[in-house]
């Protein structure tokens, strides 16, 4: 029961709210043991030298005795020590590891559409920003705060049997500095909420400015960006100290009224020892406590601040664990590789109709090519075929199986896609491509680069296959770029080939090459083309002609230009390319 509320409340994995019970149970001892020092004091005072306080104990000449004695006690405090740090930080560190491998497997999961609508600096900073703040809260914090509450409510119960008034004089400020605390709660967790969103343009503003330097040079909008940055840079300043100011006026109001609780016991205390109601020695038992008592006080009400500022990266954390995932059967084996889409729907989340009612079929060892206007659905249609997203209605079938029944890593084993948008990572170009098959050989890998039109450009590189090619190979053109890709998609060899404006960076001359490699590799397998250029298409088996998400024409390519149709009047307007 105690271990869900945990996980729910602080975005914990079952281990994590178990080690987190620990971890407070061994700081809640820590605590207790902290007083060890003050009590030993008092009892080497009184029995040692315990004629001080005018009593009649018999004074301990064995000095060695009390030695011993600390060295036991602080043997016993290294231990709870080890015990509370191997709870609380090494759990605490462990749980992090945990957090962003479970964050990273959950991403990993989802649509593969959901990283294109999602902001980018937005998931950084929940996975890396955020994980940071509630690993270093849960370690320092945390278990701090339960244990503390823990423990000085059992120091406040041993005391008031000791004393009951005098524990009341001590304590009475604690209830009063808690409420502040949590009466400014609702504005502190307001204002938390406002930081985090202000912040967040900040961080996609700098992102902006990293990849578009180009353009802002081209252009002359330097200026420009650094006033509009500064700008937000200044909002989020004022709003941060605004913020920052209410939540340390509030923590450091609450920890002074503690303060009061000092003069308290020694108000209460001196009426008290003067009308003979405490002897001397309690009296002095509280001044030390209460000198040592207020600290962990004070954390306790800076920690509740703390859980405050945690609330919405906690809140981030569990709507991610939230998303629903893609899920299917691994056991799949096509009866072949037709890709069918059978009256097919779908929206986005903006409600806007991009598919309806769309039906068609890309038959295996043909090349069926999608073409139409801009925002017809060509590429969306090319990237629900790979389950990308899961459709509103209707079917899309490979190999007569329901994709939506297959596992997405499962299915995407059978596709090699090449986007019109290259990514490319900052490593050689010879690990560039073999990510399409991380078994490829050398030897493979060169003869799907000259299949690309790749070779020729790579051997005149400083290091040819050896060169790294900088962060999403900026080292290279746009065409360039695209080949390595084409030829990554190449060697994974799959049975469905995705080209979506897969030669939209590449020349005519480069086209031409690309497009008779492509056809050395189609033999049998389903291919999907999406493209602009009418030359690329006129090739194809198949030509499925989209408007407004609805299919308006279909057939060859030779059929299509007899109808004066939609078809007919895109090859029109680029016959200067046909």
């Amino acid at each position: 029961m105690i271990t869900n509320i945990l996980q729910n409340k602080f975005a914990l994995s079952e281990k994590g709210a178990k080690d987190l019970i620990k971890g407070i149970f061994f700081t809640t001892i820590l605590n207790i043991a902290l007083i060890i020092p003050a009590s030993y004091s008092i009892y080497f005072l009184k029995n040692y030298i315990g004629l001080i306080f005018g009593d009649n104990a018999i004074i301990d000449n064995q000095f060695y005795h009390y030695i011993i004695l600390a060295f036991i006690l602080m043997f016993i405090m290294w231990i709870i020590a080890i015990l509370q740090y191997k709870s609380t930080f090494i759990s605490t560190y462990d749980e992090s590891k945990n957090r962003r491998i479970s964050l990273a497997e959950k991403l990993r999961l989802l649509p593969l559409a959901f990283f294109g609508e999602k902001n980018l600096s937005d998931l950084t900073s929940t996975i890396m920003s955020d994980a940071t703040d509630l690993e270093h809260t849960f370690s320092h914090s945390v278990p701090q705060l339960f244990a503390s509450i823990l423990s000085i409510s059992f120091i406040m119960i041993a005391m008031g049997f000791y004393n009951l008034k005098l524990t009341i004089a001590l304590f009475w400020v604690v209830p009063l500095g808690a409420f502040i605390i949590i009466a400014s709660k609702r504005k502190q967790i307001k204002g938390n909420n406002e930081i985090y969103k202000i912040k967040r343009p900040v961080s996609d503003k700098i992102q902006e400015g990293l990849e578009t330097m180009q353009e802002m040079k081209s252009y002359n909008m330097e200026e420009n960006y650094m006033d509009k940055l500064s700008s937000i840079l200044k909002n989020y300043e004022k709003k941060l100290i605004k913020e920052e100011l209410f939540t340390g006026v509030m923590v450091n109001l609450s920890q002074s009224i503690l303060k009061f609780g000092v003069i308290s016991v020694v108000l209460v205390g001196t009426r008290l020892l003067t009308t003979n109601q405490i002897d001397l020695f309690t009296f002095l038992v509280f001044l030390i406590i209460s000198t040592r008592i207020y600290e962990p006080i004070e954390q306790v009400l800076y920690n509740i601040a703390v859980l405050f500022y945690l609330d919405v990266r906690i809140n981030r954390m569990n709507e991610m664990k939230k998303m629903p995932i893609q899920t299917g059967t691994k056991n799949f084996k096509p009866a072949n590789f037709d890709i069918e889409f059978k009256n097919v729907h779908f929206s986005y989340d903006t409600g806007v109709k991009v598919l309806n009612g769309t039906s068609f079929v890309a038959k295996q060892g043909e090349i069926t090519a999608l073409v139409g206007p801009s925002g017809s659905g060509k590429s969306t249609t090319a990237k629900l075929s790979a389950r990308f997203w899961d459709i509103n209605a209707g079917e899309i079938l490979l190999g007569r199986q329901n994709i939506k029944d297959i596992e997405p890593e499962t299915l995407l084993k059978y596709y090699s896609i090449v986007f019109q948008d290259v990514v490319l990572f900052n490593t050689s170009i010879m690990e560039n491509i073999r990510i399409g098959r991380r078994d490829a050989s050398d030897e493979e890998i060169i003869k799907v680069a000259k299949l690309a039109r790749c070779h020729e450009f790579i051997i005149k590189m400083p290091k040819a296959y050896d060169t790294r090619i900088g962060e999403n190979g900026d080292t290279l053109s746009g065409g360039e770029r695209q080949r390595i890709s084409i030829a990554r998609a190449l060697l994974k060899d799959a049975p469905i080939i995705l080209l979506d404006e897969a030669t939209a960076s590449l020349d005519v001359e480069n086209e031409t090459k690309i497009q008779g490699a492509i056809s050395e590799l189609v033999k049998n397998k389903t291919v999907l083309i999406i493209a602009h250029r009418m030359r690329t298409v006129v090739k194809a088996n198949k030509i499925v002609v989209l408007e407004n998400g609805i299919v308006k024409e279909m057939g060859k390519p030779h059929e299509l230009e007899q109808t004066n149709g939609l078809f007919s009047k895109m090859l029109e307007r680029q016959i200067g390319f046909y």
